[in-house]
């Protein structure tokens, strides 16, 4: 059996079986709960379409994030083994960061979140348009 046929039947079985599919929820769940937060994906995605970044580049290409949270991202995506920080012995002193070959592994799946967001915002934004109305309409009875 090919590797995506054994695949599909692992996913057919894991469906079947709820244990199975709670404890791989657990999984997910840890991952999400790391790439899932409002500024990790930003991060990700930015360092694997620059390589190398310094810290004050990715805070001036991530509009909104204050640089309290951006360290805490780094943080964690470094915890994780997902980014690797270089700290150089200069002063004034640098510090920069590049995904490791883990966090890599991740872009592409990152990659595929954008391009769907960005096919699909419109439609979203249609979607909800719809429900605001009908709960509009509803709020007014």
């Amino acid at each position: 059996m090919t590797g995506s046929g054994l695949e599909a039947v692992m996913d057919a079985e894991m469906l079947m079986n709820p244990a199975a599919m709670a404890a791989d929820g657990c999984l997910v769940r840890g991952v999400l709960d790391r790439v899932g937060d409002k500024w990790s994906v930003h991060v990700i995605h930015l360092l694997g379409g620059s390589g190398t970044l310094r810290f004050s580049d990715l805070r001036r290409s991530i509009d909104g994030i204050s640089q309290r949270m951006l360290t805490v991202t780094l943080r964690g995506l470094e915890r994780d083994g997902l980014v690797t920080r270089t700290v150089y012995p200069v002063v004034p002193p640098r510090v920069d960061y590049a995904l490791t070959p883990l966090g890599e592994t991740l872009l592409a799946t990152i990659c595929d979140l954008v391009h769907w967001a960005e096919a699909h915002t419109a439609d979203i934004d249609a979607a909800r348009a719809r429900y605001d109305a009908r709960a509009e309409g509803v709020e007014a009875i």
